[in-house]
């Protein structure tokens, strides 16, 4: 015969030990399915794109990179911290501002550089650049003055894709600045530039 005092500890603790379980699967399956994964075809060669961006120009052109390249690319937001160590190569680009990518993506490409300098096959940047089409001084100024040397690498296809502005996405301050200028709304990512960019990077990596 069991007290019911040691009967009902032990059915706490059975409690207490299946809700700690399904509390930890619960935990790790919401860790997976945060990670913003876009990756519709698979290959038998890892590709990644790592972005960084402020207002989702970046995001937008690091999928259609992807698609350019038949959507073998897993698109990742930098912000995530993604572990990219089974991956085989990579294209890594961000969004500028006062003519650097973000700090999340100076300080990740420096922690992992080991990691992903001789995985790096294509680098890309998204300005706005005053509407006007980005030149030769504008894209080394960027990429290889900028982008490249963080990366410790040289010489790999590289695009500047113009961006866009919502001001309903950005900071105040930001946004005012820009307001002062008189700077419109504008968008002008191309898909097609991006996807064309994806082509060249696959391209040049299978010679």
């Amino acid at each position: 015969h069991v007290h019911p005092k040691t009967k009902n500890k032990t059915m706490n603790k059975r409690q207490f030990f299946k809700t700690g379980i399904l509390g930890a699967a619960a935990l790790a399956l919401s860790k997976k399915m945060s990670a913003l994964e876009y990756y519709p075809n698979p290959s038998d060669k890892k590709w990644a794109v790592l972005y960084s961006t402020w207002c989702g120009s970046s995001r937008d052109a690091g999928v259609w990179i992807s698609e350019g390249m038949d959507g073998i690319a897993n698109v990742f937001d930098v912000r995530e911290n993604p572990d990219l160590s089974a991956y085989d190569h990579l294209i890594i680009g961000g969004s500028i501002r006062m003519g650097k990518v973000s700090e999340e993506m100076q300080q990740y490409i420096e922690r992992n550089k080991a990691q992903l300098k001789d995985k790096i096959r294509g680098l890309f940047a998204v300005c706005g650049n005053r509407m006007q089409p980005p030149g030769e001084e504008v894209t080394s100024m960027l990429i290889s003055n900028h982008l490249a040397r963080i990366c410790g690498v040289e010489n790999l296809p590289s695009k500047v894709f113009l961006g866009r502005i919502t001001y309903g996405l950005m900071e105040e301050q930001s946004r005012d600045a820009l307001k002062g200028m008189g700077m419109p709304e504008y968008d002008n990512l191309k898909r097609s530039e991006c996807m064309d960019f994806g082509k060249e990077v696959l391209a040049a990596s299978q010679k």
